[in-house]
Order: C-alpha cells, then sequence, then structure tokens
C-alpha cells in the first residue's frame, strides 16, 4: 500500500479543505492517507465538520497560520519532519502556498521518494507590492525545483504559473482540476429554498442575489454593493442583496452601505435590502435560497462558490480573474466582467434581475456543464493516475 502524506494550509471552510477530504477518503485503499493541516484564523469559519461528515481525523498543526511568523513557521516546519518521519510516506502532497513551502522544504530534507504541490490559486498579483511578490516567486522557482510534480487545477493557471511568472518548465505542470460532490446542491431544492427564506424573512416574490466569500479586500465586496446600488435604482424589481461570509472588511462594507442609502441588517428579524448572514455551513441550503450568484475578486484560483452555484441552477454575474473561465462558460452560464467596473457589473446584473428566462437559460447551462467537469470521482482518477506514473519513474 502507498502511504501519503497529504498537507492543508489550514482547516477553514473553503474549497480547498472539500479537495483534500474527498482525496483521503476515497483514493483509499491503494493510498493510505495521512492529512495535516494547519489552524484557521480567529476571523475564518472552521472546515472541521468537512472532514467528520467523512471520518476523517486529520492531523492539526496549530502553529501553521495563514501570517508569515518566523517562530511558529519553524515549529510547524519541524513537526512535519517528524510526521514525515514517524509514517515515512511514499509522496508528499502539498496544497496551496504555506503548507507548500513547509512541506516540500521538510519532504525535500527528508528524502521523500515523490513531492506533488497543488496550487489553489496563488499570490502573484493582487495580494502585495511587486517587491514581496518578486521574493514569493523566487521562492516557488526554487521550490519548483525540488518538487516532482506541479499540480494547476485549471489550464489558464497552468499558463500563468508557466509562461506569465515562470515558477517551473510546462512539462512539471499537470492540470488536474478540482471535483466535488454536488448532488446535495440539485436535491430536494423548494424545501431548502422554503427554508432559507423563512430564516431570513425573505419574501417569496423577492429577487436575492448573493455573494459568497471571506470579508476581505482580495473578494471587492465594495464592487458588489454599488453594483447593487445602482442596479436598485434604475430597475424597479423588489429584491435583497446577500452577503454570506464573514472577515476584516465587513465594518467597511456597513459603512459603503450608510453612504448608498441601503438599509442593511446581520438578522431576519428586520427586511433590509442588504443582509450580511456571516458563514453558513449548509451552501446547498443557502443557494437554493438564491436567485443569482455574484463574484467580484481581483484575484481567485478556482472559485468554489460558483461551481457550486452552477449545480444548484443559479445563474452568475462575475469579474474575469484568475481562474474564473476555467469553471464558467462566459455568456452561457455565466456574465464575465472587467474587475473594478461597476458599470459594467451594474449593467449585467440587470439583465439577470429584469429577465427570468434569461435567468432560466444560464442555469439550465450551468448544471449541465459542472456535473460533467467537477465530479470527486474524476478527480479521484486523475489523481490516482497521476501518482502511479510519478511512482513508476521513481522506482526505474
Amino acid at each position: 500500500m502507498t502511504k501519503v502524506l497529504r498537507i492543508i494550509n489550514r482547516f477553514n471552510l473553503g474549497g480547498p479543505t472539500h479537495h483534500v477530504a474527498y482525496l483521503t477518503k476515497y483514493m483509499a485503499p491503494e493510498y493510505e492517507t495521512i492529512l495535516a493541516g494547519g489552524e484557521k484564523d480567529a476571523s475564518e469559519a472552521s472546515s472541521d465538520y468537512i472532514v467528520k461528515q467523512l471520518d476523517l481525523h486529520p492531523v492539526v498543526i496549530a502553529e501553521m497560520r495563514r501570517s508569515i511568523n518566523p517562530f511558529n513557521d519553524y515549529k510547524a516546519y519541524k513537526k512535519i519532519k517528524a510526521l514525515i518521519k514517524e509514517h515515512r510516506p511514499d509522496i508528499v502532497h502539498t496544497h496551496a502556498s504555506k503548507s507548500g513551502a513547509l512541506g516540500r522544504l521538510a519532504a525535500y530534507h527528508c528524502k521523500v521518494p515523490v513531492i506533488v504541490h497543488t496550487f489553489h490559486g496563488h499570490v502573484f498579483h493582487s495580494y502585495f507590492n511587486p517587491l514581496i511578490t518578486s521574493i514569493f516567486k523566487i521562492i516557488e522557482r526554487y521550490l519548483a525545483n525540488r518538487s516532482h510534480a506541479i499540480i494547476a487545477i485549471s489550464e489558464l493557471q497552468k499558463q500563468e504559473l508557466v509562461n506569465e511568472h515562470h515558477i517551473c518548465s510546462e512539462e512539471k505542470v499537470h492540470v488536474i482540476p478540482l471535483g466535488f460532490d454536488l448532488e446535495r446542491f440539485y436535491t430536494n431544492i423548494d424545501h431548502k429554498r422554503s427554508e432559507f427564506r423563512k430564516a431570513w424573512n425573505i419574501e417569496a416574490n423577492e429577487l436575492v442575489v448573493m455573494i459568497i466569500g471571506r470579508l476581505v479586500p482580495i473578494k471587492n465586496h465594495e464592487l458588489f454593493l454599488r453594483g447593487v446600488a445602482q442596479v436598485k435604482q434604475k430597475c424597479g424589481v423588489a429584491f435583497r442583496a446577500v452577503i454570506l461570509g464573514d472577515g476584516e472588511t465587513r465594518a467597511s462594507l456597513e459603512k459603503i452601505c450608510e453612504e448608498l442609502q441601503l438599509s442593511y441588517s446581520g438578522s431576519g428579524a428586520v427586511q433590509t435590502e442588504v443582509l450580511f448572514t456571516s458563514w453558513i455551513r449548509e451552501a446547498d441550503v443557502a443557494l437554493a435560497g438564491a436567485d443569482i450568484v455574484c463574484l467580484t475578486s481581483w484575484n481567485e484560483g478556482t472559485p468554489v462558490s460558483l461551481i457550486e452555484a452552477q449545480a444548484a441552477g443559479k445563474p452568475i454575474v462575475t469579474t474575469a480573474v484568475g481562474g474564473v473561465e476555467n469553471v464558467v462558460i462566459p455568456n452561457e452560464t455565466a456574465f464575465c466582467v472587467t474587475p473594478g467596473d461597476t458599470h459594467q457589473f451594474a449593467e449585467q446584473l440587470e439583465k439577470l434581475v429584469v429577465s427570468a428566462n434569461l435567468r432560466a437559460q444560464l442555469a439550465t447551462k450551468g448544471r449541465e456543464h459542472v456535473m460533467k467537469k467537477f465530479h470527486y470521482i474524476r478527480l479521484v482518477n486523475d489523481m490516482k493516475s497521476l501518482y502511479e506514473r510519478l511512482l513508476s519513474h521513481r522506482k526505474r
């Protein structure tokens, strides 16, 4: 039996946890996997329930945090080395930046036969100033040289890593899209829709425009609010804006609501134009209650919220960034707009708000699209094939 040590940045709510959980669970019994990861930040929702639902028991490395801290990072590195020495894995597979740095260094120094890293996104633009970004690129090139394979989760991401940022050679990068269990997003929809709307005091005739994600600068929720304000002034359709998520920019977003004269609340006790729901674990219930889903980020890897939205049969308005166009089909399942362009965002959102027929067209196509491309069985099979090739090559 082949042993794998799989390491994720941290167990916070998001696509990477689903990804590593499905691989850990469903690559067995051929692959015996130890799953390890860092501690979530205080402002983030926990993803513990995701791994517990699959009866997984991961190792939590408390010192591996989102922020850079030399003392904690070194302790996390030592703990990863100890895991490697204890379990003697044939493969160390890291996911995302922090675990990718510490995990690959530890695996390299422990002479692990196969080292693999998955980019779930990258920090090469829109996160840091040019100097810091150049330092991160140098580090990633160093780590790529010590990796046997790099996985990109979209073809576009591969081209960015190879041709734009020059992280490694094209031959080293393998494209393996994410995979999910999407069935819950298209079953029992009427009951879930009623449940969500009752909880948040939303009338049956009101349209719900929803955005899902951490409230942090890179997600640019300001664009969402300004676009919503423009559409509400023009179209005269009764609709509510729902912001699902939480984080450091919530207070500033509430101030923007006040500036735009949009009433807002964090509960369904009173009817307001904008609802801040914080985190909701049952994304399928929330999406059932929505009519349109938006994304306004400056940068994205593979946005899970858009995959889930399409599975739930929701039309989308999104910025055309990162791996977005590998997830949606522009003008068929989603309208894609220029990042930061409020006028363009509002214009495309208004089209969907005023036309039920257009919403239905995009919704039907979206569900068909993601069911073919993003199922977890396809993910597991792709990963098994890659591992087999890498192990075979190392044994020669």
